[in-house]
């Protein structure tokens, strides 16, 4: 349900000493006739990996020669513990791996621990709290003539999470809406997603889903990754350093079932149960096969694996 502020909650509970990051934010414009926009990739990041990473530079990359877009910021929000899936590593480690990860992203990424520290949220409320901090605490950003402009928030994923979102039942019409229509994504191309096939159902939005193929196909995922660390094998060059570092200081990922247990039991079909009470019905209409995109929400077993 949408709020008269057109956010889908009327209010914000913040985890406690939370603070929004805005220290890599850019302030101002380089130029007046593009529209901000601020890239947001929601998932597990248990571990994160290079290819999450390498996603951020390919929305960089094609949003400079293919769009009016300009990137002002760019934000890993690690989902939350109550998002129930086998292998996701308490908040905490989470956020700390992340935080590694950014720093070794030639400075301008951040992290934002919101989504991390508190009880699960569906992708549209997390995007929702973007927008606010962005638009409303912050007041957007200026052009060069001094004037304020409202930062577009727009949902970065890979395209193994477009087939959830044009799975009938699995995410609500009114959270797609919110997500591909008011906000909008940018979907990176991943190994085995078809991504023409999973958006035909999706056509209505795809006005606002841009589809970045992988000119170099990289098919490193964090269940993977997790997988070697089980079996005793180097994960190095797979994810940043520092990232390995951590990993080998605290002993994690050597036991899937025990972090596993660390998961609560409450998880991504809340938003499935969700969407049911939010729509009246949960079809996606159907709409000629022309394709939108994929994008990283919280509602399926991927999630950024």
């Amino acid at each position: 349900m949408s709020s008269t502020s057109g956010y889908v909650t009327e209010g914000f509970t913040n985890p406690p000493n939370y603070s929004f990051p805005y220290h890599r934010m850019r302030t101002t414009l380089n130029d007046d006739s593009k529209t901000p926009v601020v890239l947001v990739a929601c998932g597990s990041f248990s571990p994160v990996t290079y290819l999450h990473l390498r996603m951020f530079e390919m929305a960089r990359d094609y949003i400079r020669h293919n769009t009016e877009f300009e990137i002002v910021g760019a934000y890993l929000s690690p989902v939350s513990d109550m998002y129930k899936k086998p292998g996701l590593l308490n908040a905490r480690h989470r956020v700390n791996m992340c935080n590694l990860a950014a720093e070794d992203s030639g400075g301008w990424l951040m992290v934002d621990s919101w989504e991390a520290f508190q009880s699960y949220q569906r992708t549209a409320i997390v995007l929702d709290h973007f927008d606010y901090e962005i638009n409303t605490v912050r007041g957007g950003v200026k052009t060069q003539s001094g004037e304020q402009r409202n930062v577009r928030v727009m949902l970065l994923a890979g395209s193994d999470l477009i087939s959830t979102m044009s799975e009938p039942g699995v995410w609500s019409y009114s959270d797609l809406e919110h997500i591909l229509g008011r906000y909008g994504v940018f979907i990176v191309e991943r190994a085995g997603s078809g991504m023409d096939q999973a958006t035909d159902n999706l056509a209505k939005w795809r006005h606002n889903i841009y589809m970045i193929s992988q000119l170099i196909q990289n098919d490193v995922s964090s269940t993977k990754v997790r997988l070697f660390l089980r079996r005793g094998l180097s994960v190095r060059y797979l994810l940043p350093n520092s990232v390995v570092d951590y990993i080998e200081a605290h002993g994690l990922y050597q036991d899937e079932s025990i972090n596993a247990a660390n998961s609560a039991e409450k998880g991504k079909e809340r938003e499935a149960s969700s969407a049911k009470k939010d729509s009246a019905s949960t079809t996606i209409p159907s709409a000629p096969p022309q394709a939108a995109s994929t994008q990283p929400t919280k509602t399926q077993s991927c999630r950024q694996c």
